[in-house]
């Protein structure tokens, strides 16, 4: 199993470099973890559409999936979509 590489967003909201740190996370890492603390956002749907707008960013090689208020984004070797 693959060490995973945990980041969290508070209230301060989404850092300006996520998508620049990730790609840096997944150069070492295979997975990473995502926690949306409940103080930022509450709603699902919202954490649903950041994080699809973030994969976008990242390139076709990443998929995620969403549990609570927890995301875990893969890197594969193939394109994935």
């Amino acid at each position: 199993m693959f060490p995973i590489v945990s980041i969290q967003v508070g209230k301060n909201g989404i850092p300006e470099n996520l998508a620049e740190t990730l790609q840096s996370h997944f150069k070492n890492h295979q997975n990473v973890k995502i926690v949306f603390l409940k103080t930022s956002f509450r709603d699902k749907n919202k954490i649903k559409a950041i994080t699809e707008n973030i994969l976008s960013q990242l390139g076709a090689n990443y998929t995620y999936r969403l549990v609570g208020f927890t995301v875990f984004i893969k890197k594969w070797r193939k394109d994935m979509r």
